[in-house]
């Protein structure tokens, strides 16, 4: 693959990896990804932004032989898919350094093995003259890691920003082409990593207000020529209220607990609530994470095993609780045989999340009319909480 023009003084570097289904061992890749690096030449020097994942180190190498001299490489994020391949580059060019804040420093000493004299930290705010181009550097903490930053080259409004307002997919072409693809991809990409952190990420939007930004360039998915598509769905993820929505993650054994979410879903959408249901067993937690960026309520539905909640339900509140949604209720629904903790065991696994606990309902065995008129009760507690959300939304807007 080969270096491609962005503008007269940058180039794209990188890799496409269309066939990469799997991040962290953790994170579905529906689309693949890329990873990112760029070039920019300014009169009197030059500076490689970032570097790839150590599996395209090759690809790297052989665009980089086009290139004769790298003064600096800049490391936004000392993370294996931007920094991986940074020793590599080093070893090419001798007299480069390398810069980074000074957490990423660290970071990359400790990682990736580096000299303390390869590596000059950059405090927030400053600038590096290329001569006729101009870098300045952002420190952008917790978006994702401590040590993150983004760089923003004056002369041309472009944003070289790392993980932040990027998204896992593969393309063919440089820049977006399918709006609507990659903003799924993009949405995607915030649930699974960004989420956490979305008070950080509010901090840094506004900070950004005050740059002529004309072109978003990510380390993974397209570039944005029209960056307001990215950054007013971020916004919108990040600081918006939750939405008229109910995510029900459930798993069931032998269909106690199915009958019972089937029940609470008909209930919710009688009573104009919007739902997304998903069976634990088979879901893509990648669109289970995409849900719970706009949910105001979660419900989990879990049969009892061993007197607690099943693995499945338990692993979907360590994930809930781990991505800290903007949701403002949570109900545990579900059966048992004959006891247990499961609605103790499930709260205390969601410490993070600043929601109230709605009312649950167990029962034991198959539900019955009992049982079926609290599901509904549940499903009204949660319509007129919603609605009154609304209310508050919009007397706020007034």
């Amino acid at each position: 693959m080969n270096a491609r023009p962005v503008s007269e003084r940058v180039s794209w570097l990188g890799a496409v990896d269309w066939d990469r289904r799997l991040f962290d061992s953790l994170i579905p890749l529906p689309d693949g990804t890329s990873y990112n690096a760029y070039l920019v030449r300014g009169s009197e020097k030059v500076a490689l932004l970032d570097s790839v994942d150590p599996s395209m180190r090759a690809v790297l190498e052989a665009q980089l032989a086009a290139v004769p001299r790298v003064d600096y490489v800049v490391s936004h994020h000392a993370e294996q898919d931007h920094s991986g391949a940074i020793p590599m580059v080093l070893e090419r060019y001798p007299q480069a350094q390398v810069l980074a804040t000074p957490k990423g420093r660290a970071l990359l000493m400790e990682q990736l093995g580096l000299s303390a004299e390869r590596i000059r930290a950059v405090q927030d705010g400053e600038r590096l003259s290329l001569g006729d181009r101009t870098l300045e550097f952002l420190h952008t903490p917790w978006v994702h890691w401590p040590e993150t930053m983004v760089s923003y080259l004056r002369e041309e409004g472009t944003l070289f920003s790392c993980d932040f307002l990027g998204s896992h997919i593969a393309q063919s072409g440089l820049y977006v082409e399918d709006e609507g693809q990659v903003l799924e991809a993009a949405k995607r990409y915030y649930a699974e990593i960004m989420q956490p952190f979305r008070k950080s990420i509010a901090k840094h939007l506004v900070r950004l207000e005050g740059f002529d930004l004309r072109l978003v360039a990510p380390s993974h998915g397209p570039l944005h020529a029209r960056p307001a598509l990215i950054l007013d769905a971020y916004r919108a993820w990040a600081t918006g209220a939750p939405k008229n929505l109910a995510v029900v993650a459930y798993t069931s054994m032998h269909g106690s607990t199915r009958a019972m979410v089937e029940r609470l879903v008909r209930s919710l959408g009688a009573k104009g609530v919007g739902v997304q249901v998903f069976d634990l067993a088979v879901t893509d937690i990648g669109k289970l994470a995409m849900a719970l960026v706009d949910a105001a309520t979660l419900v989990v539905g879990t049969p009892t095993v061993l007197g607690g909640p099943h693995p499945g339900a338990a692993y979907a509140a360590l994930l809930a609780n781990a991505l800290r949604p903007k949701a403002r209720w949570l109900s545990v629904i579900g059966s048992y045989g004959w006891g247990g903790k499961a609605v103790e065991q499930l709260a205390a696994l969601v410490p993070n999340l600043e929601v109230e606990v709605l009312s649950p309902v167990l029962c034991k065995g198959p539900a019955g009319g009992a049982e079926l008129e609290a599901l509904d009760r549940l499903a009204g507690e949660v319509a007129a909480r919603h609605a009154a959300l609304a209310e508050g939304g919009a007397a706020q807007k007034l």
